[in-house]
């Protein structure tokens, strides 16, 4: 079964525009087209879709998801290569949720610094200037 370019981005939603940028900087090799010219798109090229989205969503610049792009094209010799690129980017996006987790703790604290100060002005009726 083949889907148009506009059953892909309903189905992923994702904008049509955005896979033509991804196919124009060869991120989605072997796109197939009709003899009219029109994307026709595969489960296999649905499933290739799904992991560039996924790399792209989760921080891996356009650039190094090219590179991992082109080792895929050279085929199963380049798995170590690729293998490498996938544990470096989980490495980096493992070090940003941490980063992230430790700013959330900064944030909830000052919910709750707010809250608290919103109660106390609710409950005394006070006009009191919030810490920032």
């Amino acid at each position: 079964m083949y889907y148009s370019m506009k059953q892909v981005s309903e189905k992923m939603k994702i904008p049509e525009y955005t896979l033509r940028y991804y196919e124009k900087e060869g991120l989605l090799p072997a796109i197939r087209r009709s003899r009219g010219g029109v994307r026709r798109f595969s489960e296999e090229d649905l499933e290739w879709l799904g992991l560039v989205f996924c790399l792209k969503n989760t921080g891996m610049p356009i650039k190094k998801i090219r590179e991992f792009v082109d080792l895929s094209r050279r085929g199963e010799q380049t798995l170590p290569q690729r293998c490498e690129i996938l544990m470096a980017h989980k490495k980096d996006v493992e070090n940003r949720i941490a980063s992230m987790k430790k700013q959330l703790v900064k944030v909830n604290q000052k919910i709750q610094c707010f809250s608290s100060q919103s109660k106390a002005f609710c409950v005394s009726g006070k006009t009191q200037r919030p810490l920032v």
